[in-house]
């Protein structure tokens, strides 16, 4: 009698068998969250997009100086180190206090540390005040040397202020920015997209052609220009608007050509047809059937905007048509780093394009892991 020898097909076939019965009683989310946790890169980009977002809510906890404060005694510091070592033996992390010098042929202020006395670097330590959101008035922050004391952890920028309190700061305005103009720019996108693709004829032939409109000039100088009209007398918070308005008008038509094209799909489906036969106005079909289906859809379209809201922002506020200062925010703070000069002498002054690399890339490593999870029933 010949024994049954199982085969590595088998075993697979046994698996996926054993696996889809196992998952026949999950919901559409819990496929969508079991998927996606399988993509690491979309998960790594998740906790690296929420860590974000953590560090700018906390902004005036996290940051050690206030973002405005200007230090003339250490103009274009450069990043100081924490030490845990010194010539006494080993200490709680401190930072060396600072000698200042000036060359006199270059012209150039140089800077190198004093042995002889450390500033010991404490959690929630007092610095400057602030007043958190409104709530209540405090002077704790979350690490610190005290009052007065130098920690400048990423250096100074050409008015001594604190490079990384400004770079926390301008995270706030420039993150800001990308999800209020992808909600603006995913509602007008989303709405007109969907009556386009579901009405079809004329009204489809305008919204198409308006979008082809925009498409035909350049990005860039159209949003320059439309930043250009802003009046440069607005204060701070209607420029911060300004921009995010003209964000999202100049970014909605890609949205909408992807609502349009999805809507093409599934107009025709069946819980479509049933709504129509059982008597529902076309604003009722399209607001309670035909957006709500395609929400997974509008999350990994949103996802994957913004990135382009954030680089736009950048962009105009390095080109000085973006945010004002007051304000601050990561294209502001990286225009101080234009010329070759400051380059090669201050080269800490590029953090703020890292983190504008670093945020571009985990809102895209996200978005490819909400795409590939959006479909759970597709093949793996």
């Amino acid at each position: 009698m010949s024994s049954f020898v199982e085969t590595p097909l088998d075993e697979r076939v046994e698996t996926l068998v054993e696996e889809n019965t196992t998952t026949a009683t999950y919901s559409q989310r819990q496929l969508i969250w079991r998927r996606f946790k399988k993509h690491r890169a979309g998960v790594i980009g998740g906790c690296v997009v929420i860590f974000l977002y953590i560090c700018v809510f906390l902004g005036e906890f996290l940051a050690p100086h206030d973002p405005a404060h200007r230090y003339y005694d250490y103009v274009h510091l450069p990043a100081q180190r924490i030490h845990i070592f010194s010539q006494d033996g080993i200490h709680w992390p401190f930072v060396y206090g600072i000698k200042k010098s000036f060359d006199l042929q270059t012209g150039i202020k140089t800077y190198t540390e004093d042995a002889s006395v450390r500033y010991p670097v404490y959690p929630f330590a007092r610095g400057a005040e602030y007043t958190f959101y409104g709530l209540f008035t405090t002077d704790i922050h979350m690490f610190g040397t005290g009052k007065g004391n130098p920690l400048f952890l990423l250096g100074t920028d050409r008015f001594g202020r604190d490079m990384l309190s400004r770079i926390i700061a301008g995270g706030r305005i420039s993150l800001t920015i990308g999800l209020l103009a992808v909600f603006i720019s995913l509602t007008l996108g989303s709405t007109l997209g969907v009556i386009s693709g579901y009405y079809g004829g004329n009204i489809d032939n305008i919204i198409q052609r308006i979008i082809e409109l925009i498409f035909a000039f350049p990005s860039i100088p159209i949003l320059m220009a439309l930043s250009a009209i802003l009046p440069p007398e607005w204060p701070s918070h209607l420029v911060f608007m300004g921009i995010v308005t003209v964000l999202a008008l100049v970014g909605w038509g890609g949205l909408a050509r992807e609502i349009r094209g999805k809507t093409l799909s599934i107009r025709e489906a069946d819980f479509v047809l049933a709504a129509r036969v059982a008597g529902a106005k076309d604003h009722r079909i399209i607001f309670r059937h035909l957006l709500p289906s395609m929400f997974s859809h509008i999350i990994v379209i949103a996802t994957l905007a913004i990135p382009g809201f954030i680089l736009g922002e950048s962009t105009l506020s390095f080109l000085g048509l973006g945010i004002k200062p007051p304000m601050t925010s990561w294209g502001l703070l990286l225009s101080d780093a234009m010329n070759i000069h400051s380059l090669s002498l201050y080269p800490w002054l590029l953090m703020p394009g890292v983190c504008i690399i670093i945020a571009v890339l985990a809102f895209n490593f996200l978005g490819d892991g909400l795409r590939d999870a959006a479909d759970p029933y597709s093949s793996r």
